[in-house]
């Protein structure tokens, strides 16, 4: 059931979306040569827990997923890219690492994520991580009252496949509010003027995800890591979006 949310739901979401955003700049600064996944994970806990918030993903248990998360971080490392379950490994200079983060304070949920890279990094995996994040703001630039939801997919697809990337279906952007996943579904590519009519209380996650030479992806054995089917490196950009009678609202915005 998709829900439209008051004025001052919204406003009530927002301390939730500056938590998120500030735990994800935080974590941002600790992406470094030698740091250890399950450090960005504890952080991320204490941050939670000195907040007195509330993580979504460590009793979060879908369908899809093998158990529950078990983690308050999702990290997906060079050819993971959604959904990676911390695990004991130091990260290596040209790592690519996905931080997707996801808390809720108050009873409300806010959802991002961003892709840095520890050390140096190589020119084809900034080339993909640059399009993950233009993709994400033409994409936020669609979220406005009168919209259609394929018009906000269409500009996702638009700057990805003009960058030369394939794009995935199976995992995009959803609607926030009481929980981290409601609807509707916010594929990341589509056809403008279809789909939903987008009006204000109306918000989303959209998170535009890509791999470097292919649209396939495999589940670890850990039952929750998602994977490019062809080894290739992976970059995903989010935000919590609120549709409302002016611009979009970027409740996740990051310093």
């Amino acid at each position: 059931m998709i829900e439209l949310r008051t004025p001052g739901e919204i406003a009530a979401m927002r301390p939730a979306g500056r938590f998120v955003a500030d735990v994800l700049t935080r974590l941002t600064d600790e992406v470094q040569v030698g740091v250890n996944l399950l450090e960005l994970d504890a952080i991320a806990h204490r941050m939670i827990r000195d907040h007195g918030a509330e993580s979504c993903y460590i009793d979060y248990h879908p369908s899809f997923g093998a158990s529950p998360f078990g983690k308050v971080l999702c990290t997906s490392v060079n050819d993971a890219v959604l959904h990676g379950l911390p695990h004991d490994y130091a990260l290596q200079d040209g790592d690519v690492v996905s931080l997707d983060f996801a808390a809720s304070v108050d009873g409300w949920v806010a959802d991002s994520a961003v892709t840095v890279v520890a050390g140096t990094a190589r020119p084809a995996d900034s080339a993909l991580i640059d399009t993950t994040r233009r993709a994400l703001a033409a994409g936020i630039e669609q979220a406005r009252n009168g919209h259609k939801l394929g018009d906000v997919s269409a500009a996702i697809g638009d700057v990805c496949h003009a960058a030369g990337y394939s794009v995935n279906l199976e995992f995009g952007g959803h609607g926030v509010g009481r929980t981290m996943h409601g609807d509707p579904h916010v594929p990341n590519d589509g056809r403008p003027s279809r789909g939903l009519r987008l009006r204000p209380g109306l918000v989303i996650a959209i998170e535009p995800w890509l791999l470097q030479t292919t649209d396939r992806i495999v589940t670890d054995p850990d039952g929750w890591t998602l994977r490019s089917r062809d080894g290739s490196r992976g970059a995903h950009s989010e935000h919590t979006v609120a549709v409302t009678d002016g611009d979009p609202l970027v409740l996740t915005a990051r310093a």
